[in-house]
């Protein structure tokens, strides 16, 4: 199942001739390797390596009447090869080559998705490195906490992505296995050392033990790990949705001079880009659940598991392979607004430095409980009638009687409370701080600040 929002290379590789011309692969090369080891005739092998071919419309026209598309294959296959075909698929059970076919169609896909979070995380280390110093409110429970930078926010996104790309991998790698074990896995037609020699020759390493299938813990975490990277996205996503909010307007997804949001409301530029990927990341999530579902077979296999995987496996590595460019492009040309972080970290009039005047009265001798006190009367006051935090403290003789006039200053001030935004970036990007890794400004945010 190919979602038509797919990328064209990421629907070739699920796409039935490459499907089937990876069967082929399997089969060939387990032929090749039967041969070389005197089990299968070599004029056999040779037959069947340069006449083996196959028509997909034929094999859909078997399988209607045998209800197998393994059979309708190999007899597809045999159609074309003549005589020799006797050969074909001999001493494989269907899953020999459908699961290790399997583990070679993912692996195209995984080197797509791959290159996909390399491209996503050289944005992000870009955008970081322009917005390093550029102020905002931090908010915690939707409410303004403490100063940060929008680089240290993207920073955040990038050192997740980070361990994305390792978990990814790790994943990835667990996937590269292929079994001819047989129908139960215990080698009564071959054995593990032939298992071992196709598989080399297939570039896969042999499963250390299997059933009639390769064990699906493997595959849950495949998908379970797609399912953490589409939600890595849809965290990125959902923070550009609420930066884009009319009342905080500090970032906005690119918007072109002639797209529309709305068919009633001519004013309206919605975060659509945004809203897609989070929606389109809770169906990655819900295909890691059927995949965990998959693990528990009955005995030594059942096929419940192969009907689920016929979609989740494609539409996970399809909607990670889009949502990731979706989501490099979404941050590549983002509008950022430097201003309106400004005027918002300013808009409590002071009150996002309460933590420090709290720590600074506290170094003058007030117990930590008098202080809180002392500090949250002037907040709420400042809340409740709208006055400024700043001045309301200055005025306090309680509080300007233990801490000097220019320590409340220092309290208030933005670059202190930044003071280690450089630190945190050398740990982000080691050895990268002294501005080897800065970007530019994207040519459409540049153009967007200019107006």
């Amino acid at each position: 199942m190919i979602p038509r929002y797919t990328r064209p290379e990421m629907a070739l590789i699920w796409s039935d001739e490459n499907r089937f011309r990876t069967w082929l692969a399997v089969e060939v090369a387990a032929t090749e390797t039967l041969a070389e080891a005197g089990i299968v005739p070599k004029d056999a092998a040779q037959a069947i390596r340069e006449r083996a071919s196959f028509n997909v419309e034929r094999i859909f026209e078997i399988e209607a009447e045998v209800k197998h598309d393994v059979i309708a294959f190999t007899t597809a296959v045999a159609e074309i090869v003549g005589p020799h075909s006797r050969w074909f698929h001999y001493g494989l059970t269907s899953n020999d080559v459908v699961d290790t076919a399997q583990a070679l169609l993912i692996q195209q896909a995984s080197s797509l998705i791959a290159a996909d979070l390399e491209r996503l995380s050289d944005v992000l280390e870009q955008r970081a490195w322009e917005f390093k110093d550029t102020p905002m409110i931090g908010r915690t429970h939707g409410v303004h906490a403490e100063p940060i930078t929008f680089g240290f926010k993207i920073a955040n996104w990038y050192s997740e992505t980070q361990r994305n790309i390792a978990r990814f991998k790790a994943a990835s790698e667990d996937l590269r296995v292929g079994k001819f074990s047989g129908a139960v896995g215990t080698f009564a037609h071959l054995s593990p050392e032939l298992e071992e020699k196709i598989c080399a020759r297939l570039g896969l390493k042999a499963a250390a033990v299997s059933s009639q299938v390769i064990q699906r813990d493997r595959h849950a975490h495949y998908l379970a790990t797609l399912a953490v990277i589409a939600s890595t996205l849809d965290k990125i996503a959902t923070e550009i949705r609420h930066l884009q909010r009319t009342e905080v307007r500090e970032a906005e997804e690119y918007f072109s001079e002639k797209q529309k949001g709305s068919s009633a409301m001519p004013h309206k530029r919605n975060p659509v880009t945004s809203e897609q990927i989070s929606g389109l990341a809770r169906v990655v999530r819900s295909n890691a659940q059927a995949g965990l579902e998959n693990v528990a077979l009955w005995h030594e296999r059942d096929i419940s598991h192969s009907s689920a995987e016929r979609v989740i496996i494609p539409d996970s590595t399809t909607l990670a392979n889009y949502l990731l460019n979706k989501t490099a492009s979404l941050i590549e040309t983002m509008f950022v607004y430097p201003e309106r972080m400004l005027s918002n970290l300013q808009g409590t009039r002071g009150l996002v430095f309460s933590g420090q005047l709290l720590l600074d009265l506290v170094e003058a001798g007030v117990s930590r409980e008098d202080a809180y006190r002392l500090v949250q009367s002037h907040a709420m006051r400042a809340w409740k009638e709208n006055l400024d935090f700043h001045e309301l403290v200055r005025e306090d003789p309680t509080i300007s009687g233990r801490v000097p006039r220019a320590k409340i200053e220092r309290a208030f001030d933005l670059k202190r409370q930044l003071k280690n935004i450089d630190k945190i970036f050398a740990r982000v990007f080691p050895d990268k701080l002294r501005g080897k890794s800065k970007g530019k400004p994207s040519p459409r945010v540049a153009a967007k600040k200019r107006r």
